[in-house]
């Protein structure tokens, strides 16, 4: 995706429960502050007949109760807010470190990866795990963060069959983004890694330990530490 933030947001309606919220044509930060200063915006004052706010890389969807406000009317607020976006403070980034153990079984794709790029696996391990990335929105599977950032060295494209199941936990790569598995499920990122932590816990009040607006930094451990951590974290 080429291009960059728009100068004001485009809204587009969406069905007859839904209000698109576009701030730019790329992934980028400064697009994406806007999605996410507006998404705390509604959140904390969400405008009549509001339901529920889906943040996007670049947009931001807004699903509402048709029978409590209208598209008219809830693009007019969403205007209103637009207008004080620049002065609002969202909440501070965290910075959150997430081990992982690379290759082998838990990543079965690196040496591809490698491959391609023309790289040992230890610079592979070495290029991904020194980059802070930016989680960018969340979705896909629950917790499935899409993390900005990745090196150039290291884009590799997609399976061209999805695996069936990938383990929760694997970390992949897929173009120009990483990510990370947080449960089982079918996928087709090219998986380097796998990290022991139980990253999303629905019983937990706060089911992640990220937000949008994260970062989130890999450090790789051997497999003796996986399997000590995954013991720590149980089934």
């Amino acid at each position: 995706m080429t291009g960059g933030l728009y100068p004001r947001a485009v809204l587009r309606p969406v069905g007859d429960t839904g209000l698109l919220v576009e701030y730019g044509d790329s992934i980028a930060p400064d697009i994406n502050r806007k999605v996410r200063a507006m998404a705390y915006a509604i959140g904390r004052e969400p405008p009549t007949g509001v339901k529920e706010v889906i943040p996007t890389y670049r947009s931001l969807l807004i699903i509402y109760d048709p029978l409590r406000t209208d598209v008219s009317q809830l693009q007019a607020e969403v205007e209103s807010l637009e207008r004080s976006l620049d002065e609002l403070k969202i909440p501070p980034p965290r910075t959150i470190e997430i081990p992982v153990t690379y290759g082998g079984d838990f990543g079965p794709d690196i040496d591809f990866v490698a491959r391609r790029a023309n790289l040992s696996t230890d610079d592979v391990i070495r290029i991904h795990s020194s980059t802070i990335y930016q989680v960018y929105m969340i979705g896909f599977t629950p917790g499935f963060p899409y993390l900005g950032g990745l090196s150039k060295k290291l884009h590799a494209p997609r399976l061209d069959t999805p695996r069936a199941v990938v383990p929760a936990g694997s970390v992949g790569i897929a173009n120009d983004q990483t990510g990370i598995y947080c449960v089982e499920s079918p996928g087709g990122w090219r998986l380097i890694g796998r990290t022991p932590l139980r990253l999303f816990d629905p019983t937990k009040k706060n089911p992640l330990p990220y937000r949008a607006g994260d970062f989130i930094r890999f450090l790789p451990i051997f497999p003796e530490d996986y399997r000590r951590i995954a013991d720590r974290e149980g089934p």
